[in-house]
């Protein structure tokens, strides 16, 4: 191997040459990544899974210098890693449960991940709105920890509220005994496009990444190691056999699945929680300030908050029994949402104003006693080790980078491989740009590519046309995400490419054949697979929409 032969600074001139001389490399194409398995007779990593944990594994590993391939069943952020409630925070629930270490160790990523993905990543302030006059200096006083722990990364400085300051700030909140308010600030981000920026970086690392490639079978010996998986090109059903020193399980709530896969007699680690949230429109909130319930009926912190020109209202925590990539809310789940909010804002939202609704399961590490209530169970990660498997479980988005570190030197330390250091702190997520951008909402998450995919859409006056009336979203921006996206479905574009699924569930119904037509042309696609496309997409947005 080559890092064998080179010494650490080897390493050292790579970092330095990809990350300041070459941040925008051309990406390689699909068939040039599927290339890749059959050049590589050996991988010193391969990672089962792109979702936050694996695609941060992914760029950790290949920016040491390590061969890297990263699989992942359908596409990069499917499941839970583009379904949640879009905060980077250190979580003040689990300040207020005592976890101390969790929220520290939090509140630096939130930083981190502020200058290393500026284009995503937004200072968003909170209010706490109090009913009891005790309610001001309880909540004033926890917050300032919370600041305190913040260290040189704060966002902000938390402060208590007269009234009439938290009514002018929160214009549709209920007054009526309302005492005071306080503010605080913690960080927003939009999730699924992270997940691609990474998956990007990791791109640019040398990592070699693939969505819509399931591992069907771990190849072991008599000693129980695993010497090769075996992957499947879901477009081509074309098999491949991958050789890897350390395989590295980041399936989240699938995580078990591919343990049993290696031992049928594996018990579970898993407890999948389901959150849902709720999408609404702007004029519930009327306001550029999240609102904080601090506890509601079943004791946990609910959320209000604008995204992307809408508001999401979340989450719950509910658990669920067998895992699902598509996960469907329940109507107590919608109920208890729509009841506590209206509980706190003058105007009241019924199913029908409901824009969409998403559901996500969390990957809760399974304590070692069984816990039924999972709002209990610690966020916080856990690495197990099986031969040459390394599992990922629990955690959150927040922690993704150091949970990839703590992976990585877990990997160096038992598996006989360099130690090159981390560098992940210093490393620009792909699209992060030099200075702040002045572009619309649809346009602000293509970061330092805006310049550009500006330039791309000038091509053809087709590419400028808008897919809905009601919506930025162009063309262009189908075609410019089958080409540099890694987009294969019309569903990678709507729902993670940009995320109008999310947003407006029945306006995405609407223009998906316009969508198929664009995509099938780029992908060299007939007929058929337009209207399998649309009728899949159709099928899946009935998950999303309220009846």
């Amino acid at each position: 191997m080559i890092f064998n032969i080179l010494p650490i600074p080897y390493f050292f001139t790579r970092f330095i040459v990809y990350t300041y001389l070459f941040p925008t490399n051309i990406l390689k194409t699909r068939s040039e990544l599927i290339h890749d398995l059959t050049s590589t007779d050996v991988w010193d990593i391969a990672i089962i899974g792109g979702g936050a944990s694996g695609l941060g594994i992914a760029v950790d590993a290949a920016s040491r210098g390590f061969k890297t391939v990263l699989f992942e069943k359908y596409d990069f952020a499917k499941g839970t890693s583009s379904k949640s409630t879009k905060l980077v925070h250190g979580g003040v629930r689990y300040l207020a449960q005592g976890n101390v270490k969790l929220v520290s160790e939090a509140l630096e990523e939130r930083g981190l991940l502020a200058r290393n993905a500026k284009h995503l990543f937004k200072k968003q302030e909170f209010i706490i709105p109090n009913y009891k006059w005790w309610g001001g200096p309880y909540y004033t006083f926890g917050l300032k920890f919370y600041d305190v722990l913040s260290k040189k990364l704060s966002l902000g400085s938390s402060k208590w509220l007269k009234k009439a300051t938290v009514m002018e700030a929160l214009p549709t909140l209920i007054t009526e005994n309302l005492s005071s308010g306080v503010s605080y600030f913690d960080g927003q981000f939009d999730d699924a496009r992270l997940a691609l920026n990474l998956a990007q970086t990791a791109l640019e690392q040398g990592a070699t990444m693939l969505n819509y490639f399931p591992v069907t079978a771990l190849n072991g010996n008599a000693n129980n190691t695993i010497e090769s998986i075996s992957v499947t090109d879901a477009e081509t059903s074309e098999v491949y056999h991958v050789n890897a020193k350390v395989v590295i399980n980041a399936t989240g709530i699938f995580t078990d699945k591919i343990l049993k896969m290696k031992d049928p007699k594996h018990k579970k680690t898993v407890i999948p929680s389901q959150g849902i949230h709720l999408m609404l429109e702007r004029s519930f909130l009327d306001s550029d300030t999240a609102l904080m319930i601090p506890k509601t009926s079943d004791g946990r912190v609910l959320f209000i908050i604008p995204w992307h020109d809408k508001v999401i209202a979340g989450t719950t925590d509910t658990l669920i029994k067998k895992p699902k990539i598509e996960p469907v809310p329940l109507e107590a789940e919608v109920d208890f949402i729509l009841e506590t909010i209206n509980a706190y804002l003058t105007k009241k939202a019924s199913r029908s104003d409901v824009l969409s609704v998403f559901s996500g399961l969390r990957p809760l590490a399974k304590p070692k006693k069984d816990e039924t209530n999972t709002k209990e169970v610690s966020r916080s990660h856990k690495i197990i080790l099986d031969d040459n498997m390394v599992s990922i479980v629990g955690g959150k988005w927040t922690t993704y980078r150091k949970m990839a570190e703590d992976v990585m030197e877990t990997v160096i330390e038992n598996f006989n491989l360099p130690s090159v250091p981390c560098t992940t702190k210093a490393i620009s997520i792909h699209g992060n740009p030099s200075e702040a951008l002045n572009a619309p909402d649809h346009l602000n998450m293509y970061g330092s590519d805006l310049k550009t995919f500006k330039a791309f859409e000038a091509e053809d006056p087709m590419y400028s046309q808008k897919l809905h009336p009601k919506y930025g979203y162009t063309q262009g921006q189908v075609v410019w995400a089958v080409r540099n996206e890694m987009a294969r479905t019309i569903e990678d574009f709507l729902s993670r490419r940009i995320r109008l699924l999310l947003l407006d569930a029945r306006t995405a119904v609407e223009i998906s054949p316009v969508v198929a037509a664009l995509m099938a042309k780029e992908l060299n696609r007939g007929n058929t697979w337009q209207q399998e496309q649309v009728s899949q997409f159709e099928s899946l947005a009935q998950k999303y929409i309220l009846k």
